[in-house]
């Protein structure tokens, strides 16, 4: 049997929030076990675009990545939001490294090609160096990686990190029995929208689409479920959907949404 690995993703609104944010990273902090982080990025770089006079255009939810706003991106996630977390993670005893995916060449992308939309340099992901990542676990460290990959031409891409950590766990379930997690900031996937108690406990394809068809499940909630089972069908042992500060009881199976095969 295989070690176990969690592969814990934490969105935006979780980081936006610094009480939320202090009480999540307590509790990945003291998972016991081999962990790895993927962070979302927060409103923060549309605060700081906003301040230098750079437009934040967005389309269905999805930011568009120009030059200008790459470098605030880049400055933002890369940087402040990053190594704020690292800093965090050490004063409770985590010994974390802050990396984009271009540190040591752990994901690389290819630049969106434009069909209908022109996203800029946004990136899907078309590796992930498992063996480099492998390295990292095996020295004790736990990588904390931001939503930023790169290409082969050298440039640094702004990539979705709920794609990032579905790519992460399924490359790393080759080495390692995989728990993807994501953690926002509700209970998990609900059946109700406007009820924040009404918690589907497990998810199956067939429930997937039907409460998909009612439109229960909407907007950001679809692709997130889409990597959860695309994760799920290349690997991955298990996904949960669980508040943020539910961490350590989604990790034993006590809280959230479990996503399954059927």
């Amino acid at each position: 049997m295989s070690q176990p690995l969690y592969v814990v993703k934490i969105g935006g609104n979780v980081i936006d929030n610094p009480e939320a944010c202090s009480r999540f990273l307590e509790a990945f902090s003291k998972l016991s076990g081999t962990k790895i982080l993927v962070h979302g990025g927060g409103k923060v770089a549309t605060q700081i675009a906003a301040k230098l006079q750079i437009e934040t255009q967005m389309v269905d939810g999805r930011r568009i990545t120009d030059k200008p706003m790459l470098d605030v991106v880049t400055m933002v996630y890369g940087g402040l939001v990053n190594k704020n977390l690292v800093a965090m993670l050490q004063a409770a005893g985590c010994n974390a490294i802050g990396l984009t995916g271009a540190d040591g060449g752990i994901i690389r992308s290819v630049k969106r090609p434009v069909k209908t939309i022109d996203y800029g340099f946004v990136g899907d992901i078309e590796e992930v160096n498992d063996i480099q990542v492998n390295a990292l676990l095996h020295s004790s460290l736990v990588p904390v990686i931001a939503p930023l990959t790169y290409s082969n031409d050298g440039l640094l891409l702004n990539t979705n990190a709920d794609t990032m950590a579905s790519a992460m766990a399924v490359a790393m379930a080759g080495h390692y029995d995989v728990n993807l997690i994501y953690c926002f900031e509700k209970k998990g996937v609900l059946s109700d929208p406007e009820d924040d108690n009404s918690v589907i406990s497990s998810l199956t394809p067939g429930q997937y689409i039907g409460f998909k068809d009612s439109g229960a499940i909407n907007k950001g909630m679809i692709p997130k479920l889409d990597n959860a089972f695309a994760a799920l069908n290349t690997g991955v042992a298990k996904v949960t959907i669980c508040h943020a500060d539910e961490l350590r009881e989604a990790a034993i199976g006590a809280a959230g949404t479990v996503i399954h095969l059927g």
